[in-house]
Order: C-alpha cells, then structure tokens, then sequence
C-alpha cells in the first residue's frame, strides 16, 4: 500500500525521462568493446592461470592474449574470432597452450575470413557456451540450496563486511557473524584493485584493508559459507565488487564461483575512481548481462555521492541515479528482483527533523522500486568517533530501515572513522540489528506518515526536482552532465580517466559470441 501517494504521472514522466537520458550512451556502449570485455569473453571460454615467468610479474593469460590480439590485427572484430582461428591454424589442445606459445611469440593473430571465420566462430560459441552452461549450473544449484536451507526469516537481509586481507582469515570472520545473525557476507577488495586493469590469480593473504577479490579468494569463500548455511539453517549470501577497470572478468568470476551478489554500478567507477566515463558504461553493460543469467543481484552506488555532497541538498540526485541504473540494468536484461538500488542514511544528525527526512528519502525510494531488492547503507559521513554516539546513530538507522521496508540492511560500525572494526565491534553491530529487528520487525505494518505531513511533503519534492534534474540531462546529456559534477561534486570529463586507452570502437563484422548469446537468452 501506498504511504506517500506519489502521483503516477510524475512516476512514469521520470522514468521516460530517464530512458531518453541514458539511450545515448547505451548506444555509446552498444557501439564499443573494451580490452576488459574480451578478456571476460575469453574467461568464459575456459582460460585460466597466469604467465608465472613473465620479468614484471604474473600476468593473466587473459591480459597476454588479448594485448597480443590487438597488437596484431586489433580488437575492433572481437578477440574470438582471431583466438579460436590461431588454435584450429596451430593445432593446439586447448587455450591455455595458446596462450603460453602467445606469451613464447609462436602465434601471429589474424582476423579470418570466409569458411574460416565461420569454423572459428562455431568453435568460440561451443567454448562460451560451455562456459555459460557452468553459470547457468550454479544459478541451479543456488535455487536448489535455497529452497533446502531457506532464505533469513525476515527482511531486511542483513549485510556484513568482512575485510582482513587475507582470505583464510576472512573465512574465519564471515562464519563467525553468520553465526552471529548476517545474511550476506560481503569481502571488500584491496586498497586500489578496482584500478588494476588485470584479475590476480590464486588464493591471496596480503591485501591492504581489505582481500584481493580473485577466482579462487571467491571459490574459497563460497564453500566456506555453503559449510555455514548447512550449520545455521539458512542459506548465506556471499558479495563481492564487480566494479573497476576489470568490472566485465569478475562479473564472469562471480558467476563461475556461484556469488550471490555484486557491487556494480553505472557510475561509481567513473565519479569515484576516475575511470573514463565510455569505458565504464561499456563495461557495466557487459557485466550486468553476466549477472541477469548468472541471477546476481547487484548493489548499485547512490550513497557514495551523499559522502561528497550534502545528502539534504542531493537527495534528488541520488533518485535520478537510481531512476537511470534501473534503465541500464532493465536494457542490459537484468529484471528488478535482481536490481539492489543503494541509498543511505548520511543527512546530518544535527540538522531538526533529519530523521523524519531520512524516512522520507527511504520511503520515496521504496515506493519508487516496489520490487526491487534495495540496499540501505549507514552512516559514515557524520561518524565523528564517539563510539556512544555512532552506535545510537546506527540504531536509529536499523529503525529506518524496518519502518520503510528496505530489503538489505549494512550493518553500521560504531568505530567508524576511528578504525577497520574488530570482530568484536561486529558482533555488538549485529546485536544492535538483532535488537531493532526484534523489537519492531513488524512496525511497519502500523507506519502511516500523515498524508499531508512532513515526510510525504519532502519525498514528494525530492521526486519533483528529480524530474527538473532529468529534463535538464536530456537537453544537455549525461556524459555533460557527469562532467559538470552533477552527481557527488565529481567533474569527470568522457574523454579522461583512466583506461580511455582501453576502449575501442566496434568495426562492421565485429563479433562477440559471448554478447550473442547472453542477449539471445
């Protein structure tokens, strides 16, 4: 039912809105592949390892190929094409042997033509194919423990980070708070991976403020929790960050390893990161169709722009952000119970009425997305170190959160801004949660702000200048108006950042197998 009584017209004008702002730049990402697209089209297709021996340190086999396919004939037609070609031209067993003549120089890519062209065609899409079938297993295989274990028997899911640097140690703390009530455990990455433009290999132990997110790190963990689910009776989610210069590979990771949700956002990478604007939207289009088959919900960015601008002020834009990351992920075939939208509790608690403004912004987003898993993040912004305070702010987060209905509930640290919390300051957020949880899980259901009161007067706003907002980026452009540092104070400009070089213009005759058949299904 209805709290805030949000005129359907406004609704529908700001989601056409919407799509007539993002179709440019769909257009821009249906029109580009990127050296991080066909590196993930080729993980797909079963390369695995890395060059040991190479003098500046391990390099992918994924990176040495695709580098080496470009050097040669270029990505313009996809890497698929001239790799499956080289292999029946060699006579090779496998990719992996391809990929070790590459790194040896024994291999001279082309792009071929004709009967050759459609051989090596056929065999790419036998390759990926296998590839998507393993996906496909895995989204089974989840359903299936799912319905043996069950889902947490209430909402909101409640979401922890675990973050030590090493993986084996992380395993140690994400069973303990499933243990202690968290429904997903979410491993955040290393200090500055998301700029790396290549995926480490194997299990690692040294990560600074936080675990290298690898396919074997997100193996690991997916046992480790599947062990837990059994003991707890109940199925544990496991998150990581599909986000970065190698957004579309570890999307193809999280669905080979059977991760339940990611971290991806349409403009996270480019505002936060200063990752170029076309590479990020190419990419995050790739990677969402990877999530819509593999069944990974994805946890969009929003509240990441309320940590720069004012969360009072910017409240508009962080809808505007959500109207048009839903756009993307519908075109990208991802439907809405897989679409965690992200807001966040970051309004100054000093400011009169900031938690009826809170309630607002977080009902407004509800009834904006009625099916649409969101995600409710606490406050960092106005965390000052006073662990009394903190805790007490994060509790009338919690509160927030059940009286709106948010699906999946971060829990808040009280040690916020002070340090990387202790495994003790998670355990007392999670009985902060439990608490809440306890004492007003249902208090919803007696919730009605007064229908011309002040938390359906500022929602109503809030939506309205949403509306102005998304006229003036139809007339302008979103590229402009991410340059312009409408979203977060970041001016970005759609020619800088980093890994511009990364792009590359689609030729006629481009062809990518793995594209073909995640948007035939």
């Amino acid at each position: 039912m209805s709290l805030l009584n949000l005129d359907p017209t406004v609704v529908a004008t700001a989601r056409r809105l919407a799509a007539r702002a993002a179709e440019p730049v769909i257009a821009l990402a249906r029109a580009h592949t990127t050296v991080a697209v066909e590196r993930a089209t080729l993980r797909l297709a079963g390369i695995t390892g890395a060059d040991t021996g190479h003098r500046a340190g391990d390099v992918p086999w994924v990176n040495r190929v695709v580098d080496t396919v470009r050097e040669h004939c270029g990505l313009e037609h996809g890497v698929a094409l001239p790799v499956f070609h080289a292999l029946r031209q060699h006579d090779l067993a496998g990719l992996t042997e391809l990929a070790e003549a590459t790194a040896a120089g024994q291999i001279r890519y082309t792009l071929p033509k004709g009967r050759e062209a459609t051989r090596a065609l056929s065999a790419a899409r036998t390759a990926i194919g296998r590839g998507l079938r393993t996906i496909d297993r895995n989204r089974a295989q989840r359903d299936r423990l799912v319905a043996r274990l069950g889902d947490p028997p209430q909402r909101p899911w409640i979401y922890l980070i675990v973050a030590t640097g090493d993986i084996d140690e992380d395993v140690v703390q994400a069973a303990s708070a499933a243990r202690a009530g968290a429904d997903v455990i979410a491993v955040i990455r290393s200090t500055g991976q998301s700029l790396l433009d290549y995926v480490p290999e194997g299990a690692t132990h040294h990560g600074f403020a936080g675990t290298y997110a690898t396919q074997e790190n997100f193996r690991i963990m997916r046992a480790a929790m599947d062990e837990v689910s059994k003991e707890v009776g109940r199925y544990v989610r496991v998150t990581n960050y599909a986000s970065g210069l190698c957004m579309p590979e570890i999307a193809v990771l999280a669905g080979l390893q059977r991760l339940d949700m990611m971290l991806n956002d349409s403009m996270y990478g480019i505002l936060f990161r200063d990752i170029n604007p076309i590479r990020t939207f190419v990419d995050q289009r790739f990677s969402r169709q990877v999530h819509a088959r593999a069944g990974i919900i994805i946890n969009t960015g929003e509240d990441n722009y309320l940590t720069t601008a004012d969360a009072v002020e910017a409240a508009h834009t962080v809808t505007v952000s959500q109207l048009l990351n839903e756009h993307f992920a519908h075109e990208a075939g991802l439907p809405d119970p897989l679409l965690g939208l992200g807001h966040a509790f970051e309004i100054n608690p000093d400011l009169p009425d900031s938690f009826r403004l809170e309630l607002a912004h977080a009902l407004l987003a509800r009834e904006l997305f009625p099916d649409a898993p969101l995600k409710w993040m606490p406050p960092t912004k106005h965390m000052t170190g006073d662990v009394f305070r903190g805790h007490l702010l994060d509790g009338f987060f919690n509160l927030a959160g059940v009286l709106t209905g948010q699906s999946i509930l971060l829990v808040g640290m009280m040690t916020e801004a002070v340090v990387t919390p202790w495994l003790s300051d998670r355990d007392l957020a999670l009985a902060n949660v439990r608490y809440v949880l306890g004492a007003a899980g249902n208090l919803r259901e007696d919730f009605r702000p007064a229908p011309d009161g002040f938390i359906v007067k500022r929602a109503h706003q809030v939506l309205g200048e949403a509306v102005d907002l998304l006229e003036r980026i139809v007339d302008d452009g979103l590229l402009n108006a991410i340059a312009d540092g409408t979203f977060g104070l970041m001016k970005r400009p759609p020619d800088g950042g980093k890994g511009a070089d990364g792009v590359v213009e689609k030729a006629d005759g481009y062809r990518n197998p793995a594209i073909e058949l995640l948007e035939a299904r």
